[in-house]
């Protein structure tokens, strides 16, 4: 294969839901000529509440879908997988860069907080697996991490209730306890919540700064691109695929909120 075929080939993102499109939405405008494979397993949706033997399970259906797409890169964009599965992707990548958005939100977190207090919120599975706090600490030893599972915030993003009351009254509920530690930073843990910025912003206070790990992973990809000579040159228009699981109520109009344009064609996979 030569080298222009090799980086012709897409950059597979993949997550539980719609939330990784957050990813996806950054990575279109930070490296806009490279095309990008999406899969979103909505049948199952949500994985935070899960096992993890199942969730291993789960990943490595996606991983072994997308590698048959023969992408060049893949990005995991779900939180909950990154924390407990990451190793099953490596594991069966066969050498393909492979990023995730637990060290691009862990890395932005350490470069925001001066004073090393950081604040997390994801689902339980995320939060209870305590990676973030450990690649954290693994980054700046003297941080102070605080977590908070916050598992009504999936199913509320799914449902569009982006600024309904009862999603503030949940935010005010959840972010409590974190907020009380005297913050410098929240990083929004998992890939929904960052269409939760604008309530999360106004909860938080002025004084916290909100780490959204998708633009920290696209600035990621590019340099591993580079690095690995796969960037995309020229400036022939970007094609973009998307797979889904289950087309559920309302997924177009939730998914262009995620990803800020028109979804254009999507897939169902049926397994």
């Amino acid at each position: 294969m030569t080298a222009d075929a090799r980086a012709s080939r897409s950059i597979g993102v993949f997550d539980s839901g719609i939330g990784g499109l957050t990813v996806v939405r950054a990575l279109m405008e930070r490296l806009p000529f490279e095309n990008i494979i999406y899969f979103g397993d909505t049948a199952r949706v949500p994985y935070g509440v899960k096992s993890v033997a199942t969730i291993e399970q789960f990943t490595a259906q996606i991983t072994d879908f997308l590698l048959q797409q023969d992408v060049k890169m893949l990005i995991v964009a779900c939180n909950t997988m990154a924390a407990v599965a990451a190793h099953i992707v490596a594991a069966r990548a066969g050498g393909i860069p492979v990023l995730d958005v637990i060290e691009a939100g862990a890395r932005a977190a350490v470069a925001a907080s001066p004073g090393g207090r950081i604040g997390v919120i994801g689902t339980p599975t995320t939060v209870n697996s305590n990676a973030y706090a450990r690649r954290i600490h693994e980054l700046d030893a003297g941080a102070r991490v605080y977590s908070q599972a916050c598992p009504l915030f999936v199913p509320l993003v799914e449902e569009g209730w982006l600024d309904h009351p009862v999603t503030r009254m949940t935010a005010q509920e959840y972010l409590r306890p974190v907020l009380a530690e005297e913050v410098d930073s929240l990083v929004l843990g998992c890939t929904h919540y960052p269409l939760l910025k604008p309530l999360l912003r106004d909860v938080a206070g002025p004084g916290v700064k909100l780490i959204d790990s998708a633009l920290t992973t696209a600035e990621l990809a590019a340099e591993r691109l580079n690095d690995c000579g796969l960037a995309q040159g020229g400036s022939a228009p970007a094609n973009y695929r998307y797979y889904v699981t289950d087309v559920p109520l309302r997924f177009q109009t939730i998914g262009e909120r995620f990803l800020g344009r028109s979804l254009g064609r999507v897939e169902r996979v049926d397994w």
